[in-house]
């Protein structure tokens, strides 16, 4: 593991690292902010999983989460969302390849042989990041914005016992239905939609929902609501009783100054069950 930056932020430290990943046979960079509690021993951990086009930077300058992090005494990581570099495959189109990996491990080619993100994701990340720094394994919670949402809500319900609690904004919520996923999915894991159905966040709260609480937070006025389809989601969450809530946010878009506006209201929502 590099070290690519560390720098002072509301008490703690904000550090960027790069690494050689096994899962993806590239090197990974990712965000990691520790609050101050860290040098004291360790911290409860909240994922953020980022959306179509980004890298780990995005929210970690945009989404305006440190100082609410720091109040709680939660730290944050920031992973990247897909492989990079060259000899990496990659498609002209900004939703597929490179910054669209869709946290999925892909069986197709040219995308098997580095598409592993479900893998980098749920074990290879989580292991450094425990063996190298003071955080504890047994708090984690995990949270994303748009492709991160899908991330996070099949993250959490398909690893039962690993997290706390789960949110999301504006999530992309039934793939399978959309061309948001159609697309991916089938470039990624090929044409049998049966494969499909373990990552559409709708079809596993249906089947297996949540072990814990949830909160999704959806723009009114997002320019992508067709693609994103939550009625799906919020429909699919009633159906089973799920324990959360799912929020209609008047005036809201897409963008990151929605995710900034509700911020301090889902750190506290993961602070609650993280410190329970």
């Amino acid at each position: 593991m590099r070290i690519i930056s560390e720098n002072r932020c509301f008490e703690g430290v904000q550090g960027v690292y790069a690494h050689d990943a096994k899962s993806t046979g590239t090197e990974m960079t990712f965000g990691l902010f520790l609050p101050e509690e860290a040098e004291d021993g360790p911290v409860p951990l909240l994922w953020y999983l980022s959306g179509l086009t980004c890298t780990h930077e995005n929210a970690m300058t945009k989404a305006g989460a440190q100082a609410w992090a720091a109040e709680h005494g939660v730290g944050l990581v920031f992973p990247d969302t897909s492989p990079r570099g060259e000899g990496v495959a990659n498609d002209e189109a900004y939703d597929l390849g490179q910054g669209a990996g869709f946290y999925v491990n892909a069986t197709q080619d040219p995308w098997a042989k580095h598409f592993r993100m479900w893998d980098y994701v749920a074990e290879e990340l989580p292991a450094l990041l425990m063996s190298e720094f003071a955080i504890d394994p047994d708090r984690q919670s995990v949270t994303g914005h748009s492709m991160g949402g899908h991330g996070a809500l099949t993250m959490a319900m398909r690893l039962p016992g690993r997290f706390r609690s789960v949110s999301a904004f504006a999530p992309i919520a039934q793939p399978t239905q959309s061309d948001w996923g159609r697309k991916q999915l089938g470039a990624y894991l090929g044409a049998d939609e049966g494969a499909w159905l373990e990552h559409d966040s709708t079809h596993l709260m249906t089947e297996l929902g949540f072990d814990g609480p949830v909160l999704v937070d959806q723009g009114a006025s997002d320019q992508f609501l067709d693609l994103l389809r939550p009625e799906a989601l919020a429909g699919a969450m009633m159906g089973r009783r799920q324990e959360g809530t799912f929020r209609m946010q008047k005036g809201y878009d897409h963008s990151y100054f929605f995710v900034q506006s509700l911020m301090a209201d889902h750190l506290a929502f993961h602070a609650e069950a993280l410190w329970k």
